[in-house]
C-alpha cells in the first residue's frame, strides 16, 4: 500500500504551493499585523492569535514575487516549524490534496539551489512546490527574529 501525504495547497500570484498538513495549526482571514521593530527584513510583523504572538513571514519575499499590498480576502496559514509557530499571508488556500509518496519529486532534481523546497507534485491542473518551513528562515534571521520578539516582550 502507497503511504500518502497530505498537503494545503495555497496560491501565491496564481501559481500553486504547498505545506505539509500535519505542520499547518489552523488558516485564518487576514488581519491587522503590527510591525516588528528590528525584525528581519523577511518579517511583516506580528499577529496575536488566541493571545499568542506569531511572527508572519513575507512569503512573497522568499520566493522573489512582486510585493503586494495585503488585500482583505488574504488569508493566513499558521503553521509550525520545529523551532517555532508562523503566519504566512497567502491569496488564496485551494484545499487540501493527497499525494502518493513516490509520486514527490525531490526538490534537487529540479530546483537545485532551493534550500526550503523539499519537493514537487504534479496535479492536474499543474505543478506544486512543496516547501520546508523549518528551512525557511536563515540561521542569521531566527537568530534576529528572537531577538526582536524578547525586545518587543519586555517592552509589554
Amino acid at each position: 500500500m502507497d503511504k500518502l501525504n497530505r498537503y494545503v495547497v495555497f496560491t501565491l500570484d496564481g501559481r500553486q504551493y504547498a505545506l505539509h498538513l500535519y505542520i499547518v495549526e489552523r488558516i485564518l482571514r487576514i488581519v491587522e499585523i503590527t510591525p516588528l521593530p528590528k525584525a528581519p527584513e523577511i518579517v511583516l510583523g506580528v499577529v496575536n492569535v488566541r493571545g499568542e504572538v506569531i511572527p508572519v513571514v513575507n512569503i512573497r519575499k522568499r520566493f522573489r514575487l512582486s510585493e503586494r499590498e495585503i488585500d482583505l480576502s488574504d488569508r493566513l496559514i499558521i503553521a509550525r516549524t520545529s523551532k517555532r509557530t508562523v503566519a504566512l499571508v497567502v491569496d488564496e488556500v485551494a484545499g487540501i490534496v493527497e499525494s502518493p509518496e513516490q509520486k514527490v519529486v525531490a526538490a534537487e532534481k529540479v530546483l537545485p539551489c532551493m534550500d526550503y523546497v523539499e519537493g514537487v507534485i504534479k496535479l492536474e491542473d499543474g505543478l506544486v512546490l512543496i516547501h520546508d518551513l523549518d528551512t525557511f528562515l536563515s540561521l542569521e534571521e531566527e537568530k534576529t527574529l528572537d531577538a526582536a520578539l524578547k525586545e518587543r516582550e519586555s517592552k509589554e
